[in-house]
């Protein structure tokens, strides 16, 4: 394999464990980073590897926390468990089934730079937005155990990750931002997301892989083995790091950053410095 592409590989895959996780879009900055990185004639064959090696930074959640998930599994009869499982399928399926209806409108309109960078920059007010509201009003978080939500609040969960549909939107920030506001708080918010990812990402993949099999042939599976264990190693570098920054921050830092950097590519893009690829 040629090893400038599988150079190009291993960085996608870095760039997706470290982003999927934080409220910073891991769809956005892949979608810059294969700009920058220039695969020409390759460009409908990259979005299928977008997807893919999510399933890299979802087998770092699985193993962090294998513990509930092999108690939800072996204790399916037990009502605790049987209710989180219930909660995190039907949180999975406002995105699942907007994305199937949508899949194909989504990438052909907003897979690209300026979009993302928009999407940016408006997440970015939203968090600052959610984390005013949580600070003038500290005591707004009701559900403080993962163990406590209900199927309501599941489903306006779900609804809220929909809106990440949208590149640039990230779906942990869509699912955090939106569980902060229906009454969770910031530590239960993260961990459900984390639980969320999970069917969420290997739904993604299992259907981006089914419906664009046509392009793809045995010789891509050194680059996506390379995006994929790449992307587990950040992920699960970033997963930990996440659950004990959470316990004495908030997301505010990340939502100037993503002004910030939206900003910067709206620029590159506006005076030429960059040119961004559509």
């Amino acid at each position: 394999m040629d090893i400038v592409l599988a150079l190009k590989a291993l960085i996608m895959g870095l760039v997706e464990g470290f982003t999927e996780f934080l409220p910073i879009s891991s769809t956005g900055h892949l979608i810059l980073t294969e700009h920058l990185l220039g695969f020409h004639g390759m460009e409908e064959k990259m979005k299928v590897f977008e997807i893919v090696i999510q399933a890299g930074a979802m087998l770092a959640v699985i193993w962090e926390f294998r513990a509930r998930i092999i108690a939800v599994l072996t204790g399916l009869g037990d009502p605790r468990q049987q209710r989180f499982a219930t909660n995190v399928v039907i949180a999975f399926i406002p995105a699942a089934v907007l994305g199937v209806l949508f899949d194909k409108a989504i990438k052909r309109v907003l897979f690209a730079p300026v979009p993302v960078a928009l999407a940016f920059i408006i997440g970015g007010f939203v968090i600052l937005w959610v984390e005013k509201r949580a600070k003038d009003r500290p005591s707004s978080a009701r559900i403080t155990s993962v163990d406590d939500l209900k199927p309501l609040d599941a489903l306006k969960i779900g609804i809220a990750q929909a809106f990440a549909l949208i590149p640039g939107t990230s779906r942990s920030g869509a699912t955090i931002m939106g569980s902060m506001i229906f009454g969770l708080s910031r530590q239960v918010a993260t961990e459900f997301s984390f639980f969320l990812a999970i069917p969420t990402l290997m739904g993604a993949t299992i259907y981006s892989l089914y419906k664009e099999r046509a392009l793809l042939s045995a010789a891509d599976l050194p680059l996506f083995t390379i995006g994929t264990v790449s992307a587990f190693i950040s992920a699960f570098l970033c997963v930990r790091w996440l659950l004990r920054y959470i316990s004495s921050h908030t997301f505010t830092v990340f939502a100037w950053y993503r002004i910030a950097f939206g900003l910067l590519v709206l620029v590159t893009a506006y005076t030429g410095a960059i040119v961004w690829a559509e």
